[in-house]
């Protein structure tokens, strides 16, 4: 049997850019260094469905996972809430819709302080990417349409539950309205993302390494490492983005990051970045999409 030695099967939605080698350009106020906040808000099915894990799950009803989780819509996710406002920073809030028929409070406290809401799917109980294309796109469009009734305009951002996306994931995000994604953490910079209909879509870096969930959870790492993380990669960036404009992200999750303990390495890291907000863009996902919209649409 002769081996295939060609090309490998790619996801046909980018060519490959070293990044050394693109146009230069500046974020708002010629700053160099894009900062966000994604903030995760997520609500999860009692008896059933996905979740990340503190202890053992035996069975279901399994109190222990969902009450873990659930304390970060109850006491996390407003003590997180506080430290941003303390500290003067906006933040990208990708929620469950669900979440409007659980704690709606939340998410008008998040609009109330002129955060941008994300759409984050239904629930992260559910994973998205074995859709079948018709049941995909409803979802998409009761993402929009459920937040477009609460913030009166339709979230311009999409963040898959766990990453889930099928082949058609970029074309559907486009074809309903969407203009940019989260998924695909590929790059320091905005990428445009090819679509079957030629639409635009970007995708906004997204962080899986500054992110709570695969340090804290599959790495075990503790709070203390994680915040150090946080500062390192904004030290790095930060010198980094003399030579090209960059994007950090850092995505949190108030059941995790908002446990006392966590929270007040967290409100090192944060306290850190803020000093520096003169060299900054304390910004969103959906910010650094009109920008980008504006140097190259």
């Amino acid at each position: 049997m002769t081996a295939p030695f060609g090309p490998l099967p790619d996801p046909g939605r980018f060519a490959y850019s070293a990044i050394h080698r693109r146009p230069d350009y500046h974020w708002p106020g010629g700053k160099r260094l894009a900062v966000y906040l994604g903030f995760n808000l997520e609500h999860f099915a009692f008896g059933g469905g996905m979740g990340a894990k503190l202890g053992a799950a035996f069975a279901e009803p399994d109190v222990l996972n969902y009450a873990w989780r659930e304390y970060g819509n109850r006491v996390g996710a407003w003590r997180c809430l506080e430290l941003f406002d303390a500290l003067g920073l906006p933040a990208g809030t990708i929620a469950n819709t669900a979440l409007y028929d659980h704690c709606p409070e939340l998410l008008e406290a998040c609009l109330a302080r002129g955060d941008e809401l994300i759409a984050h799917g239904h629930s992260n109980a559910d994973y998205p990417g074995t859709l079948e294309e018709a049941d995909e796109r409803a979802l998409l469009l009761h993402c929009r349409e459920r937040m477009a009734a609460h913030a009166g305009r339709p979230p311009a951002g999409w963040l898959s539950p766990w990453i889930g996306e099928s082949r058609l994931t970029p074309d559907l995000l486009a074809e309903t309205g969407y203009r940019y994604t989260l998924n695909w953490s590929h790059d320091d910079q905005p990428v445009p993302m090819a679509t079957r209909d030629g639409r635009g879509l970007w995708a906004i870096p997204y962080p899986q390494e500054i992110n709570d969930i695969p340090m804290i959870i599959a790495r075990k790492l503790d709070a203390r490492a994680f915040a150090d993380m946080i500062v390192d990669q904004f030290d790095e960036m930060l010198e980094q983005s003399e030579r090209q404009p960059l994007v950090m992200g850092i995505a949190l999750h108030p059941y995790l990051v908002g446990q006392p303990y966590r929270l007040r390495h967290l409100r090192r890291a944060l306290s850190h970045i803020a000093a520096h907000r003169e060299a900054l863009w304390l910004t969103t996902p959906g910010a650094i999409c009109d920008h980008m919209d504006s140097l190259f649409s």
